[in-house]
């Protein structure tokens, strides 16, 4: 039996301004959809901050600059497999911001996102962004519901 389990790298990124700002996905997934911030998969031997440059602009328009690695979110979706989003912030970006086949994106004040439509433990992310005690964010499944762990 291997000690090494499979994992599937994601990402998300938090765009943020002076104002008290965020760029905001109203995202349309079946299995994952409502409000998060933009991101998406990390491919073959791709670097991780390219993979949050390249999926920012597919999915707003933006070009983001100097993403800082804030956190990770993993929970396992297999019993040898684990689903990995590492959580990256800017406020440097360049461009404008349009929507695409992903979803709606559009600013929305920070302060006021946990009262809109998120997607399911988009709320505990956030925690994970904003603040700099906490570093991952993991999901494990007991007695058939979820149990959030933030360290």
């Amino acid at each position: 039996m291997s000690e090494y389990e499979k994992i599937e790298l994601t990402n998300m990124c938090m765009i943020y301004d002076n104002n008290g700002n965020v760029v905001v996905q109203d995202k349309i997934n079946k299995s994952w959809g409502g409000i998060t911030f933009p991101g998406g998969h990390i491919e073959k031997r791709e670097s991780f901050v390219d993979s949050v440059i390249r999926e920012v602009k597919e999915e707003t328009g933006l070009i983001i600059k100097n993403p800082k690695l804030c956190g990770i979110k993993w929970w396992e979706v297999k019993s040898n497999k684990r689903y990995v989003v590492l959580l990256f912030k800017t406020d440097e970006y360049s461009g404008t911001l349009k929507s695409s086949d992903e979803g709606k994106v559009f600013w929305t004040k920070l302060e006021t996102l946990k009262t809109m439509n998120l997607a399911v433990s988009f709320d505990k992310m956030i925690d994970v962004f904003c603040d700099d005690n906490i570093q991952e964010y993991i999901q494990l499944k007991g007695n058939n519901k979820w149990i959030d762990i933030l360290k």
